[in-house]
């Protein structure tokens, strides 16, 4: 025997041994198991386990095991589990319970090999739904889940004898709850991403109790610290003894009790041992979501094994960072689904009909605009320059960009109040601001510099020092990136309104030049804005960071006035599709030709050929928090703002076409564009010290649903939906917010209404055009009922 034969002998009866000693291990485990309504004569053979029913499209009894070694037994339909399973891998971990279409769907019990299990709701491979979760170290959480996150009302007992019972949000504490302590202590009232904060009340197993505001676990603002005998204390409360300050009312039985009583002691001693268990708790190896299936698929005739996860994403021959969603049903895999689709009405979305066919719908679309043909699939656009000219010595604005650089130094490293963010009125008068020369020689404040004399104004400093702090900022951080070694990015072109903009070197900031009348009001909605975006953590508004302006000396003595703002599209994945979306129609198509559409071109609302679609807690807290954007924007006379949306799609084929959720790949080669692969994107779910990367408008895992327009609705700003759906990460947010409605928009609404339908005109009384905007973006927004 040669070499070569000999190994591969070897290599086979090691594969012989492996599955063997799978299928001794399953039966260790699983035992027997039987499904009610299956006929006898559709029992599997072991030794044949790749027999099936004569007639294929019927579910019947299977006993696998698979080439990987890992052992299915349960029902089986066609090339997947399909009906109550069981499913063992090779690493110990294992499902019982229900599947759909190869997805663990319904109810079931996953079990790892540490010991740990959760039994409960599935959907779409995730933990998803009513479920109890048991850690190997004796933690139990009883709730709601969604994608795999404790998200709803819970009830965590951790091994220690404490206790949570409460609302649960992205798998941390936040809204209302309650939290027993087994010394007896306990606090009920406000938390806020896993930690104590807000309003409530602290009770200690000695009658004490404590009523008033938190934050990061300890009391700070105002509150009453109370004794069982009635004596009291109330203040203003923080770890800062500075800012310490209250009065102390005594009890009228026991009038000298506590009188040496030092507030200090609630900090060092009281609470002392009251921390908040870890809300990471134990650390899985793997979720559900992240297991894969071994198995067959036979939809082209060959036995090339293939893999596919729980959550039904497959790849083919080799492991893929993203796995894409595969219904193994040639049947239902052309660009429209054939078992029938709902078609909505543009407005009011009620189903007006069912589609039989596919083809019906492509047949009466118009394909005369080529760069949206329904007919052909959808690619990426070609991959575009990075964005902006970077600013050298030779360029025109070099000048003024030091200058903008010296000036944000100035700003930031200048030492200031402590920043409260309880702000007085006088913080945000017009005219707090602050005027600084700047001399090339230099001067006792300003360093020495290679450019012209100018003027640096802030305006009201102390509020955007206040924002940058509420936005979680770091003023070094900041500073870097506005004011380090690297120059910053002029875009090519300025915007509609004139206005230029310039990105930081490492996109996460951008500074766009602004008109006076826009600076008039941001200042006259600054403190409107200040107590929206404090009040809503997931506010869709653009951020603002600082608001300047550079007086020019010299001959030419103008002003550019300056706002910063934070980059939506600041992200590890490269943005494929953005969009302007304004719910108008009048001027909304982007003029350029196909060849000129690159990843960084910026669609508008009759180029958007997509619904978006969201899990449904997150899509409830997007309607409700636009509803909350717009009636903030409507009640500061502001309109023709946008929702900028930016889509990254996780998997296409080799060349360039997106594919669709339920295609078969075949054997094309999958190129698969996001940086971070499918496991990494489950553990941004579930870590909570990575969950700020996700969030509302910013890194979320969604689905969009291709959509047509038909021939004869020219200027339908929402095609009809198709059921062809892509898997994508999305970026979103209310941009362009300092328009009002002056006088200069009200003649553009009485002349283009002369021309044109007044409600497709951008230019609309602002309680008009919140209402036109809601209504569209909740159009083009809807539930994913499939997640």
């Amino acid at each position: 025997m040669s070499k070569e034969q000999s190994s591969v002998a070897k290599a086979w009866e090691a594969t012989i041994r492996k599955t063997q000693a799978a299928r001794r291990r399953a039966n260790s485990i699983f035992g027997t198991m039987s499904i009610g309504h299956a006929d006898d004569d559709n029992e599997v053979d072991p030794e044949h386990n790749n027999n099936k029913p004569a007639s294929l499209g019927e579910t019947y009894l299977a006993d696998k095991i698979l080439p990987n070694g890992d052992y299915y037994t349960g029902q089986w339909y066609e090339n997947f589990p399909n009906g109550l399973g069981k499913y063992l891998w090779t690493d110990g971990c294992m499902y019982v319970g229900e599947w759909h279409r190869g997805k663990t769907m319904g109810k079931g019990r996953f079990s790892w090999p540490s010991g740990a299990t959760y039994e409960g709701e599935f959907k779409s491979g995730f933990m998803d739904g009513i479920g109890t979760y048991t850690g190997s170290n004796g933690d139990t959480y009883r709730g709601q889940w969604v994608m795999n996150l404790k998200h709803g009302h819970g009830v965590k007992s951790y091994a220690n004898g404490d206790c949570y019972d409460g609302e649960w949000r992205c798998g941390m504490q936040e809204g209302q709850g309650k939290y027993n302590w087994k010394n007896g202590n306990y606090y009920i009232g406000e938390w806020r991403k896993g930690g104590i904060c807000g309003k409530g009340t602290f009770v200690w197993s000695n009658g004490n109790t404590y009523d008033g505001y938190w934050e990061d676990g300890m009391p700070k603002g105002n509150g009453t610290f109370k004794w069982p005998d009635d004596s009291f204390y109330v203040g203003n409360w923080s770890k800062d003894p500075n800012e310490q300050n209250g009065t102390y009312f005594p009890s009228e039985t026991s009038p000298e009790e506590n009188q040496d009583w030092d507030p200090r002691s609630v900090y060092d001693v009281d609470l002392s041992g009251c921390e908040v268990n870890d809300v990471d708790g134990e650390k899985l190896s793997v979720l559900p979501s992240q297991k894969r299936l071994a198995m067959w698929s036979s939809s082209k005739n060959d036995d090339k094994a293939r893999r596919m996860s729980v959550d039904g994403r497959v790849s083919v021959g080799i492991e893929r960072p993203f796995d894409k969603l595969q219904i193994w049903d040639n049947a239902t895999a052309g660009a429209v689904t054939g078992d029938g689709c709902d078609v909505n009405v543009v407005g009011d979305r009620e189903n007006v009909g069912r589609i039989s066919d596919g083809g019906d719908l492509l047949a009466s679309v118009d394909d005369g605009n080529p760069k949206w043909s329904p007919l052909q699939p959808l690619k990426l656009p070609r991959p575009g320059k990075r964005q902006g000219e970077t600013i050298s010595k030779d360029h025109k604005n070099y000048e003024l960009m030091l200058n903008l650089q010296l000036g944000i130094r100035h700003s930031v490293a200048r030492p200031g109040p402590a920043a409260s963010l309880d702000l007085k009125a006088s913080a945000f008068d017009p005219k707090e601001k602050v005027w600084t020369k700047f001399p090339p020689e230099g001067s006792k404040h300003t360093p020495p510099h290679p450019s012209g004399e100018f003027k640096w104004k802030d305006y009201c400093p102390l509020v955007f020092r206040t924002l940058r702090k509420l936005f979680k900022v770091d003023s070094a951080d900041y500073m870097l990136s506005i004011c380090g070694n690297d120059a910053l990015r002029e875009l090519s072109s300025p915007g509609k309104s004139g206005s230029f903009f310039y990105l930081t070197n490492d996109d996460r900031y951008m500074i766009k030049t602004i008109k006076k009348s826009e600076v008039k009001v941001l200042i006259r909605m600054l403190p409107a804005y200040y107590n929206h975006v404090r009040a809503h953590e997931n506010t869709l508004v653009i951020k603002f960071f600082g608001l300047h302006c550079v007086k020019l000396t010299g001959p030419i003595q103008r002003k550019v006035r300056f706002i910063i703002m934070g980059n939506l599209f600041c992200s590890e994945f490269t943005i494929h599709r953005r969009y302007d979306l304004k719910g108008s129609s009048l001027g909304r198509l982007t003029d350029k030709p196909e060849a000129e559409i690159d990843e960084t071109t910026i669609l508008k609302d009759l180029d958007l050929n997509f619904i978006f679609k969201l899990q449904k807690s997150w899509f409830q807290e997007f309607c409700r928090q636009i509803d909350r954007d717009c009636d903030f924007l409507e009640q500061e006379r502001i309109m023709d703002y946008s929702l900028l949306v930016g889509l990254h799609f996780r998997q296409v084929s080799g060349d360039r076409e997106l594919i669709p959720c339920g295609a078969d790949p075949g054997d094309s080669e999958i190129v698969v564009v996001p940086r971070l692969s499918r496991v990494d994107i489950d553990h941004l779910l579930l870590d909570p010290d990575r969950m700020d990367s996700i969030r509302l408008g910013g890194n979320m895992p969604a689905r969009v649903e291709r959509t047509v327009r038909r021939g004869e609705f020219e200027l339908q700003l929402i095609g009809e939906p198709t059921g062809e759906c892509y898997e994508v990460i999305m970026f979103f947010g209310i941009i362009d917010i300092l328009q009002d409605y002056d006088i200069t928009k009200k003649l553009e609404h009485a002349y283009k209404s002369i021309q044109y339908d007044p409600t497709s005109i951008s230019a609309v009384d602002p309680r008009q055009y919140s209402k036109r905007f809601r209504d569209f973006i909740f159009n083009v927004f809807s539930e994913d009922i499939q997640l």
